[in-house]
């Protein structure tokens, strides 16, 4: 199915090749063995460890004029083994990653619209999540006003289930609406962003459907980078106010700050740490939310690649502290090795005995560029619970927790192709 629909975008855009100055089709095959005994969570005792193979492939076309680009994303996420080999019909694998157009309006000023990767910044707040197989993307538009001295979006979303004559409540796990502005400025060794979310939920009242509606709440925030000598420094500041979705007020903020030495040439050695706010004992209380939720971000990034936190996870719980270091080492142009040390502590109280101690973390990837267009990489990951880890994550059982993992990714550039302007000639 993936094959058929991918020939059918395929012949489509050759077809177009003629109208279009540039066109570019590239692929990406990408399958990741990973074995895991307490990713995401602490293992339990009597259970077997998970050991699986996933898949991504995508094919994207891209075509480029002076006054538009139009680019499509097609992509097949399957696990080894999950339809059999005689099969007469797929799992519903296949979706459409990506499917935008950037119309120029006037000069400096488009729009960008369709489903497409939203990314700013760190990726902190907004983020594609391309770790996951399936990564994330937004039925949006964007109007970009993009003159040489700064950069100004203005977002906005609005989803709903499907067509329909009557009612507007959405069921699927995701948005209801949203609208943001985000202001980028870049000097010599200086940048700095301002972003402004307004998100809403839908809430669905189970017995009384007067009380349907959107619950909205506000995130703003800015994102700093500054260079000093051999010296990389970028910080983050985010607070969240408005309504959850269960109708608390939310006061919620994070604060982060790293540093980054350029030791050698192939030498790099960060320090860093993070505070996202969080409510005592690990729910809201009053009618107040006090913990901090980093909405669209592309969060396994960030505190610990075993997605302990914030990945699908410790959503309005204690908060979370993370001093962080690590130390990155090319060996050439082709291969590198990645050490990072993550402690975490709560940033609320967890209970009225238990420390805030939330248990140690150690991530290792190695990596490895075998071409232009494969690379391999593999990477080993521990965590070392605490009485607290233990207490948020609900299991006592103390037992090893480790992941491990290896990925190929081969990612080639199947097609270019470029008109001549008749005008230059």
């Amino acid at each position: 199915m993936f094959l058929q629909k991918s020939i059918f975008f395929f012949t489509i855009l050759f077809a177009w090749a003629n109208a279009y100055p540039q066109l570019t089709i590239d692929a990406e095959l990408r399958p990741r063995f990973e074995y895991r005994h307490g990713y995401k969570t602490l293992f339990p005792d009597g259970a077997d460890p998970a050991a699986f193979v996933s898949q991504r492939t995508r094919l994207n076309f891209g075509y480029k004029t002076k006054q538009i680009q139009f680019y499509l994303s097609p992509q097949d996420i399957r696990v080894w083994g999950d339809v059999p080999q005689l099969n007469s019909a797929d799992e519903n694998g296949f979706s459409l990653h990506q499917a935008w157009a950037d119309v120029l309006l006037i000069s400096d000023l488009s729009l960008k619209i369709g489903r497409q990767e939203i990314i700013y910044d760190d990726q902190r707040f907004f983020g594609n999540v391309g770790w996951a197989q399936q990564g994330r993307s937004h039925d949006a538009a964007i109007v970009k006003y993009e003159p040489s001295f700064m950069k100004l979006h203005f977002g906005a979303a609005y989803n709903q289930d499907g067509e329909a004559l009557t009612g507007n409540i959405l069921t699927t796990n995701t948005y209801k609406s949203l609208q943001y502005i985000w202001l980028h400025k870049n000097w010599e060794k200086l940048s700095a962003s301002f972003l402004f979310l307004n998100n809403g939920l839908q809430y669905i009242d189970e017995i009384d459907e007067t009380k349907n509606g959107t619950r909205y709440s506000q995130t703003a925030g800015i994102h700093l980078k500054a260079k000093v000598d051999k010296f990389n420094f970028a910080s983050n500041l985010y607070y969240q106010l408005g309504n959850d979705v269960a109708n608390n007020d939310l006061n919620a903020y994070l604060l982060s700050l790293e540093a980054n030495y350029s030791a050698l040439e192939n030498l790099m050695i960060g320090l860093g740490g993070e505070l996202q706010s969080g409510n005592d004992y690990g729910a809201p209380a009053n009618g107040k939310n006090k913990a901090f939720t980093p909405l669209y971000g592309t969060n396994h990034k960030f505190n610990g690649l075993m997605d302990y936190f914030y990945v699908g996870n410790h959503t309005n719980n204690v908060g979370l502290v993370d001093f962080y270091g690590n130390v990155k080492y090319a060996f050439n142009k082709k291969s590198n090795v990645h050490l990072a040390l993550h402690q975490f502590f709560a940033t609320a109280e967890i209970n009225d005995e238990a420390s805030k101690d939330l248990g140690f973390e150690v991530d290792l990837v190695a990596s490895y560029e075998l071409s232009e267009f494969v690379g391999v990489q593999a990477g080993y990951s521990h965590f070392f619970e605490q009485p607290g880890t233990e207490i948020v994550k609900n299991n006592y059982d103390g037992n090893t927790n480790n992941w491990a993992w290896a990925m190929l990714t081969i990612d080639p550039v199947l097609f270019t192709w470029q008109k001549s302007n008749p005008e230059n000639k």
